[in-house]
């Protein structure tokens, strides 16, 4: 048996990771997915990773809904059905589930089954991969009193630009210990621009409303059931359907902004408060989104822009300014806040690539508005792109 147990919270996870599974369980309770692990950073794993991975994963089956946990969410998340929450109460994580094998120093990696189901170990198993590559492979960080000297001295430059920010940083952090140091000093000295995370868990810990709605999967699997070129707007339809305009921010980037900006008709321009942005120039993607509800006769500066994209206090400042008396931003960092400790974060990321919508297998992909961030089988983004005209 290892000393790394690194989940020790069903809810130590995103919180649209929920959001997503209670809407899943509610419109396709019948769906089957597949997910991959993508190595992007070409991280060179050290031996014995996959045997020690596949010990902590089995501990994971342990895991409940405490009590405590189970009265903060039906306090916190009305909005999330009180059957949902009866589900997650007998959920536990199943880690037949994930296929884990190492080659040398590269891990493979796929997740299978109900995707009601599978959608929820994404997360926790980022920042499990993560915690356990510096573990295993001696990384040292810098010490808690330098990390508490950067998050403020971050924290004294969004109070400076009046910026609005939330802690994403669940599935890229260096350890499950430096999260929670983070979210202390957050808690204590981010008043009143720091907003809420995305960590259920740490939400529930710290007594604040955790924040966020909804993955790219949530669109990918539309996609998969109704096509490229309406995936967006049944997506959101369904959102709308499902929360009655809680959790109101669309996501703009699965097929490119330019083909979420095609579905994002009048009448859901009005009823979503607002759009993330995840990939792409920000500034040119704000000057997009302000012409967009222009067209509209919609005042801009009534919707927020949640930008998520790999920020930074620079990258935060140039978009506050440009935002500045014509649209609302309000920003999710992640990588900045949870890992800037002093060794390289991971580039890695666990993608949907196949679905089970009605009878058969069908590949989804992700196009995104980078090449880099594109994800999916080379034949099946080609068919997009030319379905969509790209």
């Amino acid at each position: 048996m290892n000393n790394y147990s690194i989940i020790s919270s069903l809810l130590d996870n995103d919180f649209y990771k929920f959001t997503m599974q209670n809407a899943v369980i509610k419109l396709f309770p019948s769906a089957i997915a597949k997910y991959e692990f993508i190595n992007r950073g070409n991280h060179s794993f050290p031996n014995n990773f996959a045997e020690i991975l596949k010990e902590i994963l089995n501990q994971m089956a342990l895991l409940k809904l405490s009590n405590k946990e189970k009265v903060f969410l039906e306090k916190n998340c009305p909005y999330l059905d009180s059957s949902y929450i009866d589900f997650l109460d007998k959920y536990q994580y199943n880690p037949n589930e994930v296929n884990i094998y190492q080659k040398g120093r590269n891990i493979k990696m796929n997740i299978e089954g109900l995707w009601s189901r599978t959608i929820l170990w994404e997360v926790p198993l980022m920042a499990i991969i993560s915690e356990l590559y510096y573990k295993l492979t001696d990384k040292k960080r810098i010490s808690d009193k330098k990390i508490i000297f950067l998050i403020k001295r971050k924290l004294k430059k969004y109070k400076k630009l009046n910026a609005k920010i939330g802690e994403f940083g669940t599935r890229r952090r260096y350890s499950y210990q430096v999260h929670k140091l983070v979210f202390k000093v957050l808690m204590e000295e981010g008043y009143p621009f720091f907003l809420g995370s995305s960590n259920v868990h740490l939400s529930q810990i710290f007594s604040i409303k955790p924040i966020g709605t909804q993955g790219h999967e949530w669109v990918m699997f539309h996609a998969a059931k109704y096509g490229f070129k309406t995936a967006d707007r049944i997506a959101m339809e369904n959102w709308l359907n499902v929360y009655n305009g809680n959790l109101g921010i669309a996501l703009s980037d699965t097929y490119t902004s330019s083909i979420f900006f095609k579905n994002f008709n009048k009448k859901l321009s009005n009823a979503f408060k607002g759009i993330r942005h995840d990939s792409g120039d920000p500034i040119f993607f704000t000057k997009k989104a302000i012409e967009h509800y222009k067209k509209f006769k919609i005042n801009p500066i009534q919707k927020k822009i949640i930008f998520s994209d790999n920020l930074t206090p620079d990258k935060v400042a140039r978009i506050s300014s440009f935002c500045k008396n014509k649209i609302t931003p309000f920003f999710g960092i992640g990588t900045n806040f949870t890992n800037d400790v002093g060794v390289h974060s991971m580039n890695i990321v666990i993608k949907m690539i196949k679905a089970i919508p009605k009878k058969e297998w069908i590949s989804v992909v992700k196009l995104s508005n980078v090449k880099e961030k594109s994800t999916g089988k080379k034949n099946m983004i080609f068919l997009a792109k030319k379905d969509l005209h790209l």
